[in-house]
């Protein structure tokens, strides 16, 4: 059996626990994801069984279209305003974590890079990961 994933915002507000491994880790460079960050990249584990993994705290949450056109859910510590998780509307037994909300952040493990084709010439990604100029279907 697997080490929990285990982590929340700054302040401890929020908390979150998963037995879970994660089904997708990447890289995103979308223009939500670059405003949201303030940089040039999201980095996220995605896991399965949103039902399944322990929320602790109340976070508040807004809606967006992806460049893909899809709504997220984001979620944040209304607190100390770290973005925490994820979820999605057309799959909504998927959440994602931000990698850096993980207490232990070098779990993260990312397999690809999303959205290429947004990519800032200044924000270097690995460039041995699988990129994708969008999101990768199916």
């Amino acid at each position: 059996m697997s080490k929990s994933y285990t982590g929340g915002c700054a302040c401890g507000a929020i908390r979150y626990t998963t037995k879970h491994e994660p089904i997708f880790q990447n890289h995103c460079q979308c223009l939500d994801c670059q405003k949201r960050s303030g940089t040039g990249h999201g980095s996220y584990l995605t896991f399965p069984a949103r039902a399944e993994m322990i929320i602790t705290g109340e976070a508040t949450h807004w809606e967006v279209a992806g460049d893909s056109g899809n709504m997220k859910i984001h979620s944040f510590c209304p607190v100390c305003g770290t973005p925490v998780y994820l979820r999605f509307v057309a799959m909504p037994d998927l959440i994602a974590i931000h990698a850096a909300s993980l207490d232990e952040p070098s779990r993260f493990a990312p397999h690809a890079l999303t959205y290429k084709v947004r990519g800032l010439a200044w924000d270097l990604i690995d460039p041995s990961l699988k990129a994708f100029e969008k999101m990768p279907t199916g």
